[in-house]
């Protein structure tokens, strides 16, 4: 079952650190692929300088500012999609980035996507479960969409690592090291 809008409509920061342990459900060809969410990073603001927002609602961003519990869906890098699953109130630009997840139903499927590689990262995540564009603003709250989260396990905060973003090289301080990365650690 989903997690409702109440789970997204809060805090980013809360939702990114509540995201871990989640499984993160995708419907591909009829067949489901299911991660446990283990990396996720918080971006919300206009004055967070690392995030879209900071450049005011657009054609790209407008999900952003939509009703929690959608998908922002973005091309970077010239090569990746980036999902993001959108936070706080309607209005407000604020979203979580999904950045990594640990296979746990149709392993062989997403290897076969990423060559056997592993699916540590934001846009080897994508690659593994087929999300793309189609998937941009979808409604992660309904399985009806073929994208989802749902309840999994709870993370002690033990197993947590809290640090800085990471790949934001140009972005300027303070935002640089805001430390709005959750990782589930090795000793989990």
């Amino acid at each position: 079952m989903p997690l409702p809008i109440s789970f997204y409509n809060r805090p980013t920061l809360t939702v990114a650190r509540e995201l871990l342990g989640t499984r993160l459900v995708r419907i591909l060809s009829g067949v489901k692929l299911i991660g446990l969410i283990i990396e996720t990073e918080a971006y919300f603001g206009f004055d967070d300088l690392a995030s879209h927002a900071k450049a005011g609602r657009t054609i790209r961003t407008a999900p952003m500012f939509g009703p929690p519990g959608h998908a922002y869906v973005y091309f970077t890098y010239g090569n990746h999609w980036m999902l993001n699953a959108v936070t706080e109130k309607e209005g407000f630009p604020a979203a979580v980035l999904v950045r990594a997840i640990q296979p746990i139903k149709g392993i062989d499927v997403m290897m076969e996507r990423r060559h056997g590689r592993d699916t540590l990262g934001p846009g080897k995540l994508t690659q593994a479960l087929g999300i793309t564009k189609e998937e941009n603003n979808v409604n992660l709250t309904k399985s009806a969409s073929g994208l989802w989260i749902e309840a999994g396990q709870v993370i002690p905060e033990k197993n947590v690592t809290i640090s800085p973003r990471v790949g934001l090289n140009k972005t300027p301080e303070p935002w640089l090291s805001r430390p709005w990365r959750f990782l589930v650690n090795d000793k989990y």
